[in-house]
């Protein structure tokens, strides 16, 4: 089985919810992965205490490496690291934009453009409503250059009831996109 390695950037939109479940079951897929690197901008950590009732703690996910945003050194900075995929959950419109025009004003910025320019898999999970013209654009910009746009709109036929249970139908589809093997409710089984 293959292991990966992966950048999970959180991002300053609403939505820490899903941040937090993707860790989570990250965290309980120790066995398909290698390396989880992580990093969150200001706003992510600001969103993550106001929506979550208590502050970000990295020692929550021991087994995973942190990085401030400003630090270039860390492996996924470069494309020769190999990190084959980037998660940015939840990603605002600001940061969908910088990725997209190839602004690498930051850790975030940087990989996202590593991994776009070497042709791995960049996924987007976008938490805005309603969507603008520029939002759309910018998403479109993204999809031609190589990445996948999956919105963090929650399926109701799996029969979820609690919120963690509905945002984790989204969590579930984007670990799917980024390759694991999970166990998930799955359509017609």
């Amino acid at each position: 089985m293959q292991k990966y390695k992966l950048v999970i950037a959180i991002g300053g939109s609403s939505g820490s919810l899903y941040a937090k479940l993707l860790l989570d079951r990250l965290a309980g897929l120790s066995d398909q992965w290698e390396a989880v690197g992580v990093v969150l901008t200001d706003n992510g950590k600001y969103n993550w205490e106001l929506e979550l009732g208590e502050p970000f703690d990295a020692a929550a996910y021991p087994d995973f490496d942190y990085y401030e945003k400003r630090n270039f050194h860390a492996p996924f900075a470069s494309g020769s690291a190999k990190y084959g995929t980037m998660i940015v959950c939840p990603c605002s419109m600001g940061l969908l934009a910088r990725m997209a025009t190839g602004v690498s004003e930051d850790l975030i910025t940087r990989a996202a453009d590593v991994v776009l320019k070497e042709r791995r898999r960049l996924i987007v999970v976008p938490r805005e409503t309603p969507l603008s013209l520029i939002h759309l654009r910018n998403m479109t910009t993204i999809t031609e250059a190589g990445g996948i746009i999956c919105p963090a709109i929650p399926s109701f036929y799996s029969g979820a009831e609690s919120k963690e249970e509905i945002a984790g139908t989204v969590v579930d589809r984007v670990l799917d996109l980024a390759g694991f093997e999970l166990d998930s409710y799955r359509w017609g089984e």
